[in-house]
Order: C-alpha cells, then structure tokens, then sequence
C-alpha cells in the first residue's frame, strides 16, 4: 500500500492524500481544489479524515470549504496566516495526531515564501508545501532571503531519507537551473534523466528525499565553493556570506529561461 497517494491540480499542483493504519481513510495535505479529491476519495473509496494546510495560497487551500461541506472533519493550518476553515491553528513545537491513521507530525515553521508557512513531519514523510522543492525552493513573496535559507537549513537537517512532498511538479525544470549552477554535479545530472523518464511515463517526481536534495539542490548547497562561485559570477562581485550566495541564486531563478 502506498502510505502517500498524489491527486494533480491545476497545472502542476499536487494535493496529497495520506494513509496509515486504516487503509480507507485519509488525511488531505493542501487541496487547493475540491474536484479531484473527491474524484481520488470517489475512486478509490477512501474517506478523509484530517485537512493538514502549510500556508494560505488559494492554490493550497481554495477546495477546503467546499470539503469540509460534505467531510467535517479537522483542519490545521498556520496560525500566523487567515486560512477559512482551519479549526486548529499550528505553530512550531505544535503537534498533529490523527489518531485514525496512527499519525503524529512535528510542526514547523518555515517562513519566507508566505509570512506563517508550516510543514509536517513526522513518520519519515515531510510535506512541505512551495518552501522547498526538489532541486529548488519558493519564490520570496512574504519574507526575506535570509528567512528562506534559514528555513531551508532547518528541514536540511531532517534525516536524509526522509520523504520529501512539495506542493509542484517543478522538478526538471528547477535541475536544468541546479545544473546551470552546478554543471559537473553528477547526482544532479543523472537525477534530470530519471525524472524526465518518469515524467515522459506519466508519473511524478516525487517524493524526493533530504539526502538526495543536499545532493543536488543549490539553494542547499550555498556552503559548496562550484555554488558560490557561480554565485559570484553571475553576481559579478564577491559574496561574503552563504545567505548572500542564496539571495543571488534566488534572483537568478527568478529571471531564469532554459
């Protein structure tokens, strides 16, 4: 049994439906809409019973309304940011049980691509919304450089076979730009192959894990000399500090055309 099963949204969203213990029930991470879950729940006779939400983009969270008409069930969410329909507003140290699925997350907080974003980890999984990436991490939209890459660093130091769930199938893309970066990282290299077959196949790229994104993800990578003098190339002056390395490779993805 799988213990994640992911339903695309959107263009390239994923809303994820956990397992645990009691294979027909679910905890729902980030449905930003309610029609393919209730096609997924429809189709494979699963019945929710958590809404777990990492911040409040409406691609995350537009369909919780509309699911929690027909699933009353809990929904957490941050409790810095306005989600409607989160009954347990979280913050880091919190702790989320389901106890139907015999579940347990550590809360926490990473902010900087929304102002109160929060993962779960717990049970080897971390679903970590649009913070980190597989091979990339989220635009600065509510905080600063220095909060993403401390948030980065925090989940960097989770164990590395931990399963990483991100809320976007950004993943070849955001390689080509590892790569850009970081021309001879050979993990990155071979990873592009791998996901571009399963892609090509119909399937996702992830879960990624911890170990594998200190591999091949330079925003994780900003201690490395090959990153921070590619840094400071297409800076064009010395970078003092890792978080300044991090600030130049986030402007540069941010114009960036493969």
């Amino acid at each position: 049994m799988e213990p994640v099963l992911h339903v695309p949204a959107f263009q390239d969203n994923y809303i994820w439906l956990i397992r645990g213990r009691s294979p027909d029930r679910v905890a729902i991470v980030d449905p930003g809409d309610a029609a393919p879950v209730l096609a997924a729940l429809a189709e494979r006779r699963l019945t929710p019973v958590a809404i777990l939400c990492t911040h409040h983009h409406a691609d995350h969270v537009g369909g919780v309304a509309e699911l929690l008409a027909q699933f009353p069930v809990p929904v957490y969410g941050p409790a810095r940011e306005r989600i409607e329909g989160v009954s347990h507003p979280l913050a880091e140290g919190a702790r989320v049980i389901v106890p139907e699925l015999g579940l347990d997350f550590a809360v926490l907080d990473i902010p900087a691509h929304t102002a109160g974003h929060i993962a779960y980890h717990g049970g080897g999984l971390l679903f970590c919304g649009d913070t980190l990436f597989s091979a990339g991490c989220g635009r600065l939209f509510e905080g600063s450089a220095a909060q993403m890459a401390q948030s980065l660093a925090k989940l960097a130091a989770l164990p590395d076979d931990t399963a990483v769930y991100c809320g976007h199938e950004y993943t070849a893309a955001n390689l080509r730009f590892a790569l850009a970066v970081e021309p001879d990282n050979r993990a990155a290299q071979a990873h592009l192959a791998q996901v571009l077959a399963w892609r090509a196949a119909g399937r996702p790229s992830l879960p990624s894990t911890v170990g594998r994104e200190r591999r091949i993800n330079p925003f994780l990578r900003t201690h490395e000399p090959a990153v921070r003098a590619a840094a400071e190339r297409h800076a064009g002056r010395a970078l003092a500090t890792a978080t300044e390395v991090f600030g130049v490779l986030r402007a540069w993805k941010d114009g960036f055309s493969e």
